[in-house]
């Protein structure tokens, strides 16, 4: 079984930043890609950025340039730089990660999203 633990989400003012963190746990064979998606009140659920083992990053293009991904030494954790945000980055933040456990093949993981409000 595996765990993502996001964290960092908190009410923040326009212009402001946050930094959210994703860390992966348990039965982890190997994880292969680690990303974020947000998903607003009343929308789908939107990729935002990926990175791979390699530090090739991936980012929505609303995004680049404000966002940056960035993965820990450990390989198991994930960061969001968030600079710049605006109203309408309000949304709940999920971490997402391809990991191959002990007992499967590579799928999807997901975290349980942290709540990310920015004021105008």
């Amino acid at each position: 079984q595996v765990q993502l633990v996001e964290s960092g989400g908190d009410l923040v003012q326009a212009g402001g930043s946050l930094r959210l963190s994703c860390t992966a746990s348990g039965s982890i064979g190997s994880i292969m890609t680690m990303g974020w998606y947000r998903q607003a009140v009343g929308k789908q659920r939107e990729f935002l950025a990926r990175i791979n083992n390699e530090g090739t990053t991936y980012y929505l293009d609303s995004v680049k340039g404000r966002f940056t991904i960035s993965r820990g030494n450990a390989k198991n954790t994930v960061y969001l730089q968030m600079n710049s945000l605006r109203p309408e980055d309000t949304a709940v933040y999920y971490c997402n990660a391809e990991v191959r456990t002990y007992y499967t093949d590579y799928a999807p993981e997901w975290g349980q999203g942290t709540q990310v409000t920015v004021s105008s």
